[in-house]
């Protein structure tokens, strides 16, 4: 198709005038606009659409006039600029705030590296020169060739320092299921060797929206109802700390809802180190539950040549820890057994934040949950094992000096070995505890 012709504003003019006139005038008006235009070197239909516009604008026809056309063309793209400006200052004010509720008065005060990022992530949405002028009426002293200059010039020591830094922090996020905050990616950090401030780390975990794994508080599910049978007696007294390994043990469990039904996760944990020394998991809550979870602990303990004698497995007055198999197989392993009371989570708050502990960071942790949610016992046995071994070998626990349990339980033995456990000392000391 042939591009159309370029007439000049004067012929245009012409020979607008002169087909009017002859329209005009009966005697000429018959094939007026086809004779004109033949005889300017004009396409008879631009000549003829220049006629009516004449006429509209003259009152002659029904129409827009030019003048309205060109006012409304102006108002249209005024408009345009309006919605374009209030689009720019949005997400302007969202971008630097931070997340801030109202960020208006921020406008004007940030960094020129920030407004460099903020055009970085909206250039081809609204264009340079239109988000440099909206952001300077809005107090931000950014220009185009302020812009450019930034995207030219080589990054400084501290960008290339905090480019490697956040690789290292999304790496150490990543090995670690995704649950640390920034005092625990400091620390892992720090332990492979990378000296770093704390609030470094939180400033470029806050840029790249990483953040820690949140505990979500619980409902109260189960209420103790009729008589008790007899327990043994608390000698815990809410006071969880222990002076050495197996000294103090507490356990509980907890549940999960899968495609297929419930599941229920069983743990016991070393009160010294927070290690978890023993667990299970399983489609019923039967007695065998727990004491898997505990023959686990047991046996584990006595693999490497430690004396369980004497501990105090604490728990809470939940059936499957005071049934008859349970209670004769800490009296096989000459464990005392202690009870809180019923109804009461604070007797047993030590299980009870581990259970928390596991349903943040493995059970709702989308880094562990399948897509598609839990299926089956399965999964859940399959990631509860992959979480106790990161638990115990690889977790910095800020309870014990931010080191792993395992770890930790290392150094103790280091400096106290087992052949000097004695145990008269263990018994005594971990019925006080």
């Amino acid at each position: 198709m042939a591009a159309p012709r370029k007439y000049s504003v004067e012929l245009k003019e012409r020979a607008t005038r002169l087909a009017v006139e002859a329209r005009r005038d009966p005697a000429s008006k018959v094939g007026a606009i086809k004779r004109i235009a033949d005889q300017l070197g004009i396409n008879p239909e631009a000549l003829r659409g220049w006629v009516r516009q004449a006429e509209v604008d003259a009152g002659e026809a029904p129409g827009v006039t030019t003048a309205d056309a060109q006012r409304i063309a102006q108002l249209e793209r005024e408009n345009r600029e309006l919605r374009r400006a209030n689009e720019i200052l949005k997400t302007a004010s969202a971008f630097f705030a931070g997340g801030g509720a109202r960020p208006q008065d921020q406008v004007a005060q940030v960094p020129a590296r920030v407004a460099v990022e903020y055009i970085d992530g909206h250039r081809g949405r609204f264009g340079v020169e239109p988000i440099c002028t909206v952001l300077r009426e809005a107090g931000v002293r950014i220009a185009p060739s302020t812009y450019y200059a930034a995207k030219t010039r080589p990054p400084s020591a501290r960008a290339v320092q905090d480019g490697q830094l956040s690789e290292e922090i999304a790496a150490a996020h990543r090995a670690n299921l995704g649950v640390y905050g920034a005092r625990k990616i400091h620390a892992a950090l720090n332990r492979a060797g990378t000296q770093v401030a704390r609030c470094t780390v939180e400033r470029l975990m806050r840029a790249a929206g990483l953040q820690g794994v949140r505990r979500d508080k619980t409902r109260r599910t189960t209420i103790a109802a009729g008589a008790e049978t007899p327990r043994p007696e608390d000698l815990v007294k809410r006071e969880f700390g222990a002076m050495a390994p197996n000294r103090l043990w507490v356990a509980d469990f907890t549940y999960i809802r899968t495609h297929a039904g419930w599941v229920y996760a069983a743990f016991v944990l070393d009160v010294h180190s927070r290690r978890v020394v023993g667990w299970q998991t399983s489609t019923s809550m039967r007695t065998d539950l727990a004491l898997d979870a505990l023959d686990m602990g047991l046996w584990e303990r006595r693999k490497v040549g430690q004396d369980t004698t004497g501990l105090v497995h604490h728990s809470d007055a939940g059936v499957q820890y005071r049934a008859i198999r349970y209670t004769e197989r800490l009296a096989e392993a000459e464990a005392v057994a202690s009870i809180g009371t019923v109804g009461d989570s604070y007797d047993n708050a030590m299980a009870e934040a581990l259970n928390s502990l596991f349903k943040a960071e493995c059970i709702r942790n989308p880094m562990m949950r399948p897509k598609g949610g839990w299926a089956s016992i399965r999964d859940v046995e399959i990631a509860t094992a992959e979480w106790v071994d990161w638990y115990n070998h690889r977790r910095l626990h800020g309870e014990i000096g931010l080191v792993p349990p395992a770890e930790y339980e290392t150094a103790y033995w280091a400096e106290y070995p087992v052949a000097s456990y004695a145990r008269d000392e263990v018994t005594a000391t971990a019925a006080t505890n």
